[in-house]
């Protein structure tokens, strides 16, 4: 009975493995598909481009600031405001905005320092403040850590004015790690995991979000939603400005443009919070959903339906056959992954390392609601609105 029982189980197991296998093929089509795209759309052509006002909110001098930030100055585009904004006097990316605005004088650049708070979310509250400084309607957040092209401005806004029905403009990521161990496997879990996920929902239909890479909107939708006040007490505040805007009745648009983002974590312990942070984020959000991607585990689901096959002797070919495929087609992502985005490939003892990492942060994120954010450690709650640990009740 008990035999019998466990070959259920591990059947079951590589049944999903087999089923993880066909989301890696999947995924590594939705890649192809969305490079293709964007060699075939390099942008819409806008007879008139409006003036933009990008916000940058900083927390910090990360490594690469300047050049991120330069980035994001030096773009294409013939009216461009960018509002940089720290919540700290004595903040370090001060430095780097100010030496960057000397570099610049003939850029329309402007530096906010504003203490006041708004709630737990300090990169909402960072918003708030800056806010005012913005001088134009269309604006442009974007995440510290993005760097983008000259025509990054361009395709963005041309993507949002495209249709009147669209009410905010994303971008997806890739990742450029520094030669750390744990940075490696920082962007392998972007480039291997995050991004063929969401280009598969948007391949589906099923995919509707919006990414802290890039949120453009107009800033009368913005007031609408309750302007950014909306997000001071929440973790995930890309998500809740896609929903706010998704209930006004508008879409959400995804132009073919890949922006990249540094993975820099300088442990394994960092790079967990960090993951965990994600994971917990997106479980409480939206749990069916969630638990429904972890079939992108396909290796480590068909390892343990193997295992338990090896283990009951006879029939075990079903769970090894399982797991075969499930890495061919891990492979096959990788490094359909590595091509399109000119990823020098990851070493392939570092996979499976990676994939058992995926696994247990999956598991850690079914196990708690707390999460370490810029140094503090927050309790989520069922509407993911942060709540300080010395708040929450005991």
């Amino acid at each position: 009975m008990i035999a019998a029982l466990a070959r259920i189980v591990g059947d079951a197991f590589s049944l999903a493995g087999l089923l993880g296998a066909a989301y890696q093929l999947i995924g590594a089509l939705a890649l192809w598909r969305f490079r293709a795209a964007g060699l075939a759309d390099p942008g819409a052509s806008t007879p008139t481009l409006p003036p933009v006002t990008i916000l940058k909110p900083l927390c910090g001098a990360e490594p690469d600031l300047a050049a991120n930030l330069r980035s994001f100055v030096d773009q294409a585009y013939p009216a461009l405001q960018v509002v940089f904004g720290v919540q700290n006097a004595d903040d370090p990316a001060i430095a780097v905005v100010r030496a960057l605005i000397r570099e610049r004088p003939e850029a329309d650049l402007d530096l906010v320092v504003d203490e006041s708070p708004h709630g737990a979310n300090g990169k909402a509250a960072n918003l708030i403040n800056m806010l005012p400084a913005a001088r134009h309607d269309i604006l442009v957040i974007a995440d510290s850590d993005m760097r983008v092209r000259p025509d990054y401005l361009h395709r963005v806004t041309a993507a949002l004015l495209r249709d009147d029905s669209i009410g905010l403009v994303t971008c997806l990521y890739s990742a450029r790690p520094d030669g750390r161990v744990a940075a490696r496997l920082g962007a392998a879990g972007i480039n291997y995991g995050f991004l063929p996920l969401a280009l598969v929902g948007w391949l589906l239909g099923l995919g509707d979000g919006s990414f802290g890479a890039t949120i453009a909107l107009r800033r009368r939708d913005l007031e609408a939603i309750g302007g950014f006040e909306r997000l001071a007490d929440v973790l995930a505040d890309d998500y809740e400005l896609g929903v706010a805007v998704r209930a006004l009745g508008r879409r959400i648009a995804l132009p073919p443009y890949l922006i990249e983002t540094a993975a820099q974590e300088p442990h394994l312990a960092a790079l967990w919070r960090h993951e965990l942070r994600w994971a917990r984020t997106l479980r409480l959000l939206a749990p069916a959903g969630y638990a429904a991607s972890q079939i992108a585990q396909a290796t480590v689901l068909a390892l343990i339906g193997a295992l338990i096959g090896l283990a009951l002797g006879p029939g075990a070919w079903f769970g090894a056959t399982a797991f075969g495929i499930a890495v061919l087609a891990r492979l096959v992502l990788v490094r359909s992954a590595d091509r399109i985005l000119g990823a020098p490939p990851l070493a392939l003892w570092l996979l499976p390392i990676r994939d058992i990492l995926s696994a247990a942060i999956a598991i850690a994120a079914f196990c708690g609601r707390r999460v370490a954010w810029r140094g503090k450690s927050f309790h989520i709650d069922r509407q993911g609105r942060l709540i300080p640990d010395e708040k929450v009740p005991h």
